[in-house]
């Protein structure tokens, strides 16, 4: 053990036998298949819901946020209480609560009401998400094979995002909307039932006294960070008053709660985990990664559907390439990274994916087909599978009580790394959508309101563009959407590229994910 008498999972990693523990794997994985599903199939599932519910449009926002934000403010305080009080139990009570929430959208009539419902799969999802992760790291003690248990869980990951679509797609062709949440009741079952045969309990001894003040502050710091950057975002603009109070609000609390953490003896969350550059650098390879590719992804996918014209189904499946060659990058970087190193295959990959999005933004608009954007995808999803690596450099550099807290800040990591892309990239698109829109001579010659609605997205141009018979103005705001889009991939593949070189310089020399040395 890594402190005689903390930790309970040792124990309980060391006399599981092979099969069940990568059974506990198979468990764990399709833990987060579920979450990756649930979030993509939402976007789906919005237009049908829409039309029945008929929410306004700060209730749709909601319907889309409230989970990320529900999630970010309790990750933190879920993953310490599943130190003290049992991860398998947080675990299995995440999973009851996911599939309750679900279940309620039966007699669910309201936007509001779905609203509630998302705000309590955010509830689930913040204590299903680190535990998978704390898990993997108590019951497999052997660093090779914690390795390879971390490439399946990434490689799983990867496909739940690609699955998503299709399940829903799939299943709003036949069903109604309600589909696409009652799909989890059946999957929670079967996971509480598998969850509570095979995975062993694991806590930590002495946590030390629960902080509440610290659990306080956390919630409402990640909770404010993550709304004000949201709303940045959205308004495409930093003249929004309430997110610099929001803002301002998290800035306090979060730097009350790092130094509330730093100066506890035991702290709600080890930020002094930050020291060992294993760890920080998995860190930063995760975080980087999102905020650099996240956003690209979500503007190629609304340009196959309007620029392309493909179906939401179809724009699944012409994505499957990016999610695919991620799942098999995350099996075979940990042998990859015996041979060449850990630090060289991570930063490799990462590179790798850098390229793609540079390949993407790179010459003109108008040569840009299905064909160029699958190979993009290819080398996207081949660079993102690196990041098993960092995952196992985060496990290797924390220590076995401390795995709630790593599973967290992980999580956290690839949680505001999306949020970040999104609204910093996002907003660059859309500038450039806007601007280069509003010199089009067919746009200027249109009623001024409808122009307006024209150039706040390309949905509206496109929809404006039918009503009044003008394909010319479709034209023009898809030669614009696609130079923004090509804009914002060259500022992630260029961001990639740096995050890569500051990993590998950050990383020490002969870092090995298998214990082995180079």
């Amino acid at each position: 053990m890594t402190k005689s008498g903390q930790e309970t999972g040792t124990e309980a990693g060391a006399i599981m036998s092979s099969r069940r523990r990568w059974t506990a794997v198979a468990v764990l994985s399709a833990s987060l298949l579920m979450l990756t599903m649930d979030m993509t199939i939402l976007s789906i599932a919005l237009p049908e819901m829409a039309a029945e519910l008929h929410p306004t449009a700060d209730q749709q926002l909601w319907i889309v946020d409230i989970y990320s934000l529900v999630l970010a403010g309790l990750l933190v305080s879920f993953a310490a209480i599943g130190d003290r009080w049992g991860r398998k139990r947080m675990l299995l009570l995440g999973y009851t609560i996911f599939g309750a929430a679900s279940l309620l959208v039966v007699f669910t009539s309201t936007a509001e009401a779905v609203i509630a419902i998302r705000a309590l799969l955010g509830v689930g999802g913040a204590m299903i998400m680190p535990t998978t992760l704390s898990l993997i790291r108590v019951i497999f003690t052997d660093p090779a094979e914690r390795a390879k248990a971390l490439s399946v869980w990434a490689a799983v990951s990867g496909l739940g995002a690609a699955v998503g679509p299709l399940v829903g797609g799939v299943l709003l062709e036949h069903f109604s909307w309600q589909a696409a949440f009652l799909i989890n009741v059946p999957l929670i079952a079967v996971a509480i039932a598998a969850g509570l045969a095979i995975l062993p309990e694991s806590r930590v001894r002495v946590a030390g006294r629960w902080d509440a003040l610290a659990a306080a502050l956390s919630l409402v710091g990640m909770t404010a960070l993550v709304w004000a950057i949201k709303q940045f975002g959205k308004e495409s603009t930093l003249a929004v008053p309430e997110a610099w109070a929001a803002l301002a609000l998290a800035a306090v609390t979060l730097t009350w709660f790092v130094f509330r953490s730093i100066r506890s003896e035991h702290p709600l969350l080890e930020l002094r985990l930050f020291r060992n550059r294993t760890f920080s650098a998995g860190m930063v390879a995760a975080l980087g990664t999102t905020f650099s590719i996240v956003a690209a992804l979500l503007l190629l996918a609304q340009w196959l559907q309007l620029v392309r014209g493909v179906s939401p189904i179809q724009a699944g499946l012409l994505l499957t390439p990016e999610a695919l060659a991620a799942a098999v990058a995350a099996i075979v970087a940990p042998p990859l990274s015996r041979v060449f190193g850990a630090r060289a295959v991570l930063a490799a990959g990462l590179a790798l994916a850098g390229i793609g999005m540079l390949v993407l933004g790179l010459g003109p608009g108008g040569d840009l087909n299905v064909a160029r954007v699958l190979a993009v995808l290819v080398l996207v999803g081949a660079g993102t599978g690196s990041l098993a690596i960092g995952s196992a450099m985060i496990m290797l550099g924390s220590p076995e009580d401390k795995a709630g807290n790593a599973g967290a800040l992980e999580e956290t990591s690839y949680e505001l790394g999306a949020v970040l892309g999104v609204a910093i990239l996002g907003s660059i698109s859309a500038l450039i959508y806007r601007a280069q829109y509003a010199t089009d001579p067919t746009l200027q010659a249109i009623d001024p309101t409808l122009a307006d609605q024209a150039k706040e997205s390309l949905g509206a141009a496109v929809a404006i563009s039918d009503q009044l018979h003008l394909p010319e103005l479709a034209a023009a705001a898809n030669a614009a959407f696609t130079h923004s889009m090509q804009v914002a991939s060259l500022a992630g593949g260029v961001l990639m590229l740096a995050v890569a070189a500051l990993v590998f310089l950050m990383t020490p020399r002969g870092t090995s994910i298998t214990g082995a040395s180079h």
